[in-house]
């Protein structure tokens, strides 16, 4: 096993305070692992044999994602946006796909088993009228095979989300609504183009609660402009006093190109949270959520009480394949990765054929295995040796320690090894560094087995 331990690249900095230097910032939004382009006219036939074949364990897990690319206004941080919400150009999309959901539901791969799982995202799905939604959910369950206590997430925002909406999805379905709030402060909100006062978003999440029919989630994001860490405590409790079932609490990750890059360049908007920032306020989430009693699910991941699982996060992050379905959709099915068009009219154009709407379609790895393990682990704040070894052969949790040693030297791990039981556990400031982490030691891994290949 080769690496560099000197790279601090690799290894972070040797730093008194790991949580805010270890690294210089996040290496991406999520960890994945290298892929193999298929092009031209091998996309359909790829898809084609991938979707008619049977796979050999019926019992892994698998999922739904759903996406409805339509949103009101592009927020300031988002690199999600496809189009401006319509009711023509809504009316022609959940024509197709309701369309693609009849025809994926009948495919050989999509009747072998079960989903523990479906995802209902976006874009803003409860921008979608209160019959789309309930006529989009009742197809799923009319035409997929579901397990019992499958998890149907809708998310959406609590603007022009009213109660015709929400009882309309409940009666379909829906047993979880994720809201994504990023922030009650009314200022922070504003500049970053959310709709609605913090007064309103909390009166509307507590009249939600209150129906104690489904877990209400909100996400909550970190280091946005005019987002001090008064303001970022006030968020906090504020997620408490809205009686959610659960919250997230996400870092921003600054991308070029996108509208609050460019306000900021123009004056427009003061400069967001640098890392040592973020990092002061991902420890304020931790030891606020610790001090108030919430379940911790992941690194990121807080629940108020037991109803709130998060299926669809947890699978999505492990081996679970994810069929998707819509333009913009991204999903992975018998070892392809695929992203569906984002173009709506190619997309429409696609279904009305019967063709696969892929543009852009990757092969996994055979060591996917690996990644999604490690990937798990990371998200979970624990890797173990056994869970490691068994994807990726015995003794390699062992092969790694100098590099886990190292880790630990720098304050972002703790190793434990009791003979074949070690476990590697994430310090708080490894947990700020997880993606980092991970992404580094899937390419570890991944230059490794190319070195031995060659």
């Amino acid at each position: 096993m080769k690496f560099d331990l000197h790279d601090v690249e690799l290894v972070g900095r040797d730093t008194p305070d790991p949580l805010r230097f270890a690294f210089q910032r996040k290496k991406s939004a999520h960890a994945g692992g290298m892929t193999r382009p298929i092009t031209g006219e091998a996309i359909q036939s790829s898809l084609q044999a991938a979707h008619a074949l049977v796979p050999s364990d019926t019992h892994a897990p698998r999922c739904l994602y759903i996406h409805i690319p339509f949103c009101r206004v592009r927020c300031t941080y988002c690199n999600f946006f496809q189009y401006a919400s319509s009711k023509s150009l809504i009316d022609t999309y959940m024509e197709a796909l309701r369309e693609e959901i009849r025809w994926k539901a009948a495919e050989a791969w999509t009747q072998a088993a079960p989903f523990q799982a479906v995802y209902i995202g976006g874009g803003t799905p409860t921008d979608l009228s209160a019959g789309h939604i309930h006529d989009l959910v009742s197809d799923v369950r009319r035409y997929f095979s579901l397990t019992p206590d499958c998890e149907i997430t809708l998310e959406g925002r609590v603007n022009r989300f009213g109660l015709d909406k929400f009882e309309a999805a409940l009666e379909a379905g829906v047993n979880r609504f994720s809201f994504g709030v990023q922030s009650f402060n009314t200022d922070v909100r504003k500049s970053a183009k959310r709709f609605d006062d913090r007064d309103t978003v909390l009166e509307t999440i507590n009249r939600l609660a209150s129906y104690n029919a489904a877990p209400i989630v909100l996400d909550l994001l970190y280091g946005l402009p005019h987002q001090t860490l008064e303001i970022w405590q006030q968020d906090l409790h504020d997620y408490l006093d809205s009686g959610a079932h659960g919250v997230d609490l996400y870092q921003l990750i600054e991308m070029q190109g996108l509208p609050m890059a460019r306000m900021v360049e123009q004056g427009k908007l003061p400069h967001p949270a640098d890392t040592q920032m973020k990092a002061s306020m991902f420890e304020m989430g931790v030891a606020f959520m610790a001090k108030h009693h919430q379940r911790r699910l992941s690194v990121n991941h807080w629940a108020s009480d037991n109803r709130e699982r998060s299926i669809y996060n947890s699978l999505a992050k492990t081996t679970a394949e994810i069929m998707p379905l819509g333009a913009g959709a991204g999903g992975n099915i018998n070892g392809c990765q695929m992203m569906q068009n984002r173009d709506m009219d190619s997309y429409i154009a696609a279904i009305k054929a019967k063709q696969h709407p892929v543009t852009m379609l990757m092969m996994a790895p055979a060591n996917k295995a690996v990644s999604a393990v490690i990937k798990s682990g990371f998200d979970a704040g624990v890797l173990a040796q056994r869970q490691l070894d068994r994807v990726a052969g015995a003794g390699m949790f062992q092969a790694l320690t100098p590099l886990f040693a190292v880790w630990q030297k720098n304050g972002l791990v703790t190793l434990e090894q009791e003979g074949q039981h070690g476990y590697l556990s994430l310090t708080l400031a490894g947990q700020f560094w997880a993606v980092t982490l991970a992404q580094n030691l899937i390419e570890v891994l991944q230059n490794n087995t190319t070195t031995m290949a060659a």
